[in-house]
């Protein structure tokens, strides 16, 4: 068995990952944190998908074999033992420390079933959000211009009909 654990919404790097993670054995455990973990070390503005929606979306990618629902931050040892896991896996993302600064990755690297994996794919959520951010306030200035552009007319048009 292997673990990986996702945190915010699910993108083509995560299924990437996934594939990888399922390269290296039979059975996929992914672990999902709950909203306020991944909101205390990602941010105020994540995670991007709720616990319910990221759940779905993983569940439903051919990679996955099982879903920890509200997995702790920190891998731990009884975690480890209940699940039999043979290797802990994480991509290339920065690991937060936990709550108390720790690693949360302190249990399987004491076990040496820790590894990193590249999922060979660049995209992160952060170029996401970025892309979303720039579309919108693109859609934006051209309604703003469309607007202007029609209240210019409304107001000849009221000039015409009142004189």
């Amino acid at each position: 068995m292997y673990i990986a654990t996702l945190t915010h919404c699910i993108h083509l790097g995560h299924l990437d990952f996934l594939e990888k993670a399922k390269a290296q054995g039979d059975f996929v455990i992914v672990g999902l944190h709950t909203d306020p973990a991944v909101n205390r070390y990602k941010g105020s503005n994540y995670p991007i998908m709720n616990l319910h929606e990221r759940t779905l979306s993983v569940l439903a990618c051919r990679y996955v074999s099982e879903v920890v629902i509200g997995a702790p931050y920190a891998v731990t040892a009884d975690l480890m033992d209940h699940f039999k896991v043979d290797v802990v896996c994480h991509g290339q993302t920065p690991i937060m420390p936990d709550v108390d600064g720790a690693d949360p990755y302190a249990e399987p690297k004491k076990r040496n079933k820790f590894k990193l994996l590249d999922s060979g794919c660049e995209l992160t959520t952060q170029m996401i959000i970025e892309r979303i951010i720039s579309h919108r306030l693109t859609y934006e200035s051209r309604n703003k211009k469309k607007q202007d552009k029609e209240l210019k007319i409304l107001a000849m048009l009221e000039r015409e009909n009142s004189g």
